[in-house]
């Protein structure tokens, strides 16, 4: 059995990194009473009935208090909601605030095990050359085995652009594949990297396309008074995925396989006299083919006994 063992963690989670690119704010929130957000289509009312104390809001912020806030009569109202107030902006995203985010580097560092075999190496490449890592950058031609790579760069090998991505996020997988011939020795076992946008479907338009999430920050002003802001972040989410096979050769399995390979043969051709004796309409026709030489001999053989007498 082949065991693969990944040393991969940051903040964000094993094997996963999180780069933040763009994100909304919505500062100053107190806990109280506001109204709902109209973009909330269950927040919406005519009149108090519509907004039944104590139901929470379908896909909104809050409770409601019973109460429905509209400007004027004739107007649509909100129902009056007990959450942080205010409650979340709607307003869109003008582009991403780090523009250079796509020459960030970052460092990946894999160890792989294959257990059977007694066999482990890392993804960085031995060398004497102390300025190695300071220096390279991944390349698919020039430094296939280095383990420092640029954002933009995995992007673009994913087949996007990051200045598309940063405003709204995406999901990138990173694949480390190993399939090693440990015949050819240690050092000729090496990775090799697979890049791919995990966040769209084959049309590019879901909407469930781009990354983010949300997170507070909690502060106590001068009177004790707790508050806090509310960040929608958008970044793209870096998974680091491993894979790996390898491979020796050794006679004992090799008999086997051949020795099965033999024992196959036999039985399939027992099988298929089987199905041609007994079970194919034309089955007395190849029975007749089939024992023809043998009788054929017997005949022969029984002619020169005969013979044999006669002299006698």
């Amino acid at each position: 059995m082949v065991k693969v063992y990944i040393c991969n963690e940051t903040h964000s989670g094993e094997a996963v990194l999180f780069i933040i690119t763009n994100f909304i704010e919505t500062p100053n929130q107190r806990l109280g009473y506001c109204a709902e957000s109209p973009s909330v289509l269950k927040g919406n009312c005519q009149n108090d009935e519509d907004c039944e104390e104590g139901r929470m809001v379908v896909a909104g912020h809050g409770i409601m208090s019973g109460r429905c806030l509209r400007e004027n009569e004739n107007a649509t109202g909100s129902c009056e909601i007990l959450s942080w107030c205010p409650v979340e902006k709607k307003s869109k995203t003008h582009g991403s605030v780090l523009t250079n985010a796509e020459n960030f580097t970052i460092y990946i560092k894999n160890f792989i095990q294959f257990a059977k075999f007694a066999f482990s190496k890392s993804n960085v490449l031995e060398t004497s050359d102390k300025s190695y890592l300071k220096k390279c950058r991944y390349d698919q031609k020039l430094h296939p085995y280095c383990p420092i790579f640029r954002l933009g760069d995995i992007t673009r090998q994913a087949g996007y652009n990051f200045q598309d991505m940063n405003t709204f996020g995406g999901s990138i997988g990173i694949m480390i594949e190993w399939d090693c011939d440990l015949d050819k020795g240690y050092a000729n076992c090496h990775p090799r990297y697979h890049f791919t946008r995990m966040d769209v479907g084959v049309s590019n338009h879901s909407i469930a396309s781009g990354y983010n999430f949300r997170h507070t920050r909690y502060f106590n002003n001068a009177a004790g008074e707790r508050y806090r802001s509310l960040f929608k972040v958008y970044g793209i989410r870096f998974t680091v995925m491993v894979h790996g096979k390898a491979g020796m050769f050794s006679i004992i399995p090799t008999a086997i396989s051949v020795a099965s390979g033999l024992a196959l043969m036999g039985a399939g051709a027992f099988v298929c006299d089987m199905i041609l004796l007994y079970l194919m309409k034309k089955r007395d026709s190849y029975r007749e083919r089939k024992f023809e030489g043998c009788r054929s001999k017997h005949k022969s053989t029984s002619k020169d006994v005969s013979e044999e007498d006669d002299r006698i």
